[in-house]
């Protein structure tokens, strides 16, 4: 079975920040987009997913954060991913386009001002 975890890290200046770590997959998407959905409240400016701790990202993940971009978008909420650079995971968003519709960031890197 697939295991996933979505923790929240704290909400400051209308930004919420959130770890995603496990792998996600058809198995646990839905129920990772839920999690996530249940702390992107229309009132924040911005939404951070830290995916550093995330081992296994397949095409349904993939989908789940184009879907999650473009729905905080049409809320004007930004998303920003926190992934190593040169990890599978980052590689994945950069080749699938990812990086025109969100900011990526290394980990330990302040995010915008």
């Amino acid at each position: 079975m697939t295991t996933a975890t979505v923790t929240p890290l704290g909400t400051a200046d209308g930004v919420c920040t959130l770890a995603v770590a496990g792998e996600v997959d058809l198995a646990n998407a839905a129920e990772v987009e839920d999690r996530i959905l249940d702390h992107t409240a229309n009132d924040l400016v911005g939404v951070v997913l830290d995916l550093d701790g995330l081992d296994y990202l397949d095409s349904t993940g993939l989908r789940l954060l184009f879907t999650l971009a473009a729905r905080l978008e049409i809320s004007q909420i930004g998303l920003e991913l926190v992934v190593t650079a040169g990890s599978p995971v980052r590689r994945a968003l950069e080749i699938t386009g990812m990086t025109r519709m969100v900011s990526l960031r290394p980990p330990g890197e302040p995010g915008p001002t």
